[in-house]
């Protein structure tokens, strides 16, 4: 597919274009001269259109999305069904649609639900781009249009799209809704985003496209209201070959980042593939690995690479764990409040038990459940497990709860006593992801599905799902030391794990997830 034509002249861009700034809710606009009426076809993007092999190298390990993409946006506006475009984060999802649009040049509205964090800033947001305004001192910073409701926004899309003034007359033009998984956070009422893939049926345009791009996968969005399902595209997490790849271009001196690359990207790619996050991580691990070099344009030999790496060893280790860990540093305020609060709320669950800190490390929503997973199945008899959960994930404590005599209290001590002095246990892999499994149903289920899928807790989740990269995740916290592997158990012939992690850490782990850790727990 090659460059299509269109006018020459552009009046937007994108967050993606480097030569200009981006407005808050996406939109980009130049001034035009009077001469020059503003049309649809001012809504490409900005700068040179590219080509298609500059498109595919600019991207490695895309080749397949990228081709997908162009084959199902078709010819020169053609109608299109609505497209999902979605993976974990730091994929490639935004670049490479935005990109595609630079190089067919056909125009867009892009709209992020980050910054459009309302159902009137998203509406208006997209009115504001499609009829060309611009919010300024001349307009006295308001929008074109005042879209306070869904049907609001349908009559003004409808308008724009068929009023002569807007010259759309057939011509293709899409509307893309980029983290669409955040809607969640600030729909409340759980009406816009069944409207956003209702959209197709009710404007039922076809010069219209839409194009969803989300961090979480459809499964997540199921209703059955039964509108025509988005066909999915999937931008998996990056392979180790896409990585250097990624990591090789633009480099001054390529057999030196080569070597490089050697050392660090094998290790590194087993905790994380986020480019964003490899990248932060490399950039001062380069500097220390060049400083025996006189000249960073040298070409090392096996005896440089030798020094080069011995003289970066000691930094690997804490640039490893740096990878879990993520500064914050609150407003004296706040961090006094929260703590405050924090205290109250533990003592309570507690029974007056001081409060700890929060953990100061950073990690997956599903690493954490794995955390608690192990630990659980650690502290925990196999024997226990089905009387523990239920065929919902959840625990049935009610139905065990009695008066309990001072005896009992007494040999519950004892058993808790001698369940300390023999430490941990072991398990299998597979009673792992069975109580994995029950813990995160239960949760979606209890508390909603917000946070959970944001964070990526779904079995169908790109980012960080059960059967996508829980494996990934399990090798992420053997690294880091909270979970041990052991050797294969005779009689079963597989692999064994422990936890390694105290019951204080754990506490802590399921309080950031406001998880009932106790109520999982047996005490004999």
């Amino acid at each position: 597919m090659g460059k299509e034509e269109s006018p020459q002249i552009t009046r937007r861009t994108t967050r993606s274009s480097a030569s200009t700034p981006i407005l808050k809710n996406g939109e980009e606009t130049t001034k035009t001269s009077e001469s020059h009426p503003l049309t649809i076809n001012d809504l490409v993007f900005g700068g040179e259109p590219i080509k298609l092999d500059e498109l595919l190298s600019s991207f490695p390990g895309r080749r397949i999305q990228i081709l997908e993409l162009m084959r199902l946006l078709g010819p020169l506006n053609s109608p299109m069904l609505p497209l999902f475009l979605y993976g974990g984060t730091s994929t490639g999802k935004t670049s490479i649609i935005l990109q595609i649009f630079r190089h067919l040049n056909r125009p867009f509205v892009y709209s992020s639900c980050l910054t459009c964090y309302s159902p009137r800033i998203l509406f208006e947001s997209i009115m504001n781009q499609l009829l060309l305004h611009r919010k300024n001192a001349d307009s006295g910073y308001a929008s074109a249009k005042r879209c306070e409701r869904p049907s609001d926004f349908v009559v003004f899309l409808r308008e724009a799209l068929t009023n002569p003034a807007g010259q759309a007359n057939g011509r293709m033009i899409y509307l893309i809704f980029d983290n669409l998984e955040l809607v969640r956070e600030w729909d409340k009422s759980s009406r816009i985003l069944p409207f956003l893939f209702e959209l197709y049926d009710i404007l039922n345009m076809p010069e219209v496209g839409l194009i969803f791009i989300s961090k979480v996968s459809p499964d997540a969005y199921y209703s059955d209201r039964g509108y025509v399902e988005p066909i999915p595209i999937l931008f998996p997490d990056y392979t180790e070959d896409s990585l250097r790849q990624i990591f090789m271009r633009n480099q001054a001196n390529p057999k030196l980042y080569s070597s490089f690359l050697d050392v660090v990207l094998r290790a590194f790619s087993r905790i994380t593939r986020r480019v964003d996050e490899l990248s932060t991580a490399f950039s001062p691990l380069f500097k220390k690995y060049c400083e025996p070099l006189s000249d960073p344009g040298l070409v090392p030999n096996e005896d440089m690479k030798r020094k080069l790496f011995s003289h970066l060893q000691p930094h690997l280790a804490p640039a490893l764990n740096e990878i879990f860990k993520v500064q914050s540093q609150p407003s004296p305020e706040v961090e006094a409040k929260q703590e405050k609060a924090r205290r109250k709320s533990n003592a309570n669950k507690l029974g007056g038990r001081e409060a700890f800190d929060e953990i100061d490390f950073h990690m997956s929503t599903s690493a954490k459940y794995l955390i608690i997973s192990a630990f659980l199945a650690s502290r925990n008899p196999a024997t226990l497990d089905a009387s523990l959960f239920d065929s919902t994930g959840g625990s049935d404590n009610r139905k065990r709860k009695r008066k309990s005599s001072e005896k009992s209290m007494e040999q519950k001590e004892t058993a808790e006593q001698e369940l300390l002095m023999k430490g941990p246990g072991t398990f299998p892999l597979e009673r792992l992801l069975a109580i994995f499994q029950c813990l995160t149903s239960v949760v979606e289920s209890s508390l909603g599905e917000d946070q959970q899928i944001n964070e990526g807790l779904g079995a169908g989740n790109g980012d960080s799902g059960l059967m996508s990269d829980v494996l990934l995740q399990l090798s992420s916290l053997c690294n880091a030391n909270f979970i041990s592997k052991g050797g294969s158990c005779p009689l079963e012939g597989s692999t064994r794990y422990r936890a390694t992690i105290s019951e204080d850490l754990a506490l802590k782990v399921a309080r950031s997830l406001k998880f009932p850790l106790s109520k999982y727990l047996y005490r004999g």
